[in-house]
């Protein structure tokens, strides 16, 4: 009685399973949706023109520097928490851009001069392109 039971289970969730097969694009849609894609691409947008605004202006104080250049780092750790995607080529590409925002907060962080300032933006500048690469491959991939 308790093998004919057991059976029974392991029958229903085989058949269950078999009712929610994904396609890649469906799953990666769930993912963004599950793991707040789009809020926190809009926060990391924000994060690196905030950064860069600071960076570009004249004789940025090292506390304004250091604040604006921690809460990306912060926003970008939080949002590089969320991956893996259920796509690889996705995953790869996301985990390059939070890695290139994280770069570029560590740079902004420690410009002091504005040779490093310039630095720090142009990293920021090709960390929000990366950005960019990526939520258009998600965009694409989850139609």
């Amino acid at each position: 009685m308790i093998r004919r039971a057991a059976a029974v289970v392991a029958a229903a969730v085989v058949l269950a399973a078999c009712g929610t097969v994904r396609t890649p694009g469906q799953a990666l849609h769930s993912w963004s949706v599950e793991s707040g894609f789009s809020a926190a691409v809009a926060t990391l947008h924000r994060d690196a023109v905030s950064a860069a605004q600071v960076l570009r202006g004249p004789q940025p104080t090292a506390q304004r520097l250091h604040l604006v250049c921690a809460v990306l780092l912060v926003d970008a750790e939080a949002a590089n928490a969320s991956l893996p995607t259920p796509v690889d080529q996705v995953t790869h590409l996301l985990s390059r851009a939070y890695g290139s925002l994280g770069a570029g907060a560590h740079l902004c962080y420690g410009a002091t001069g504005a040779g490093g300032r310039r630095a720090a933006v142009a990293q920021l500048q090709r960390a929000v392109a990366q950005l960019a690469e990526g939520r258009a491959a998600l965009a694409a991939l989850s139609g």
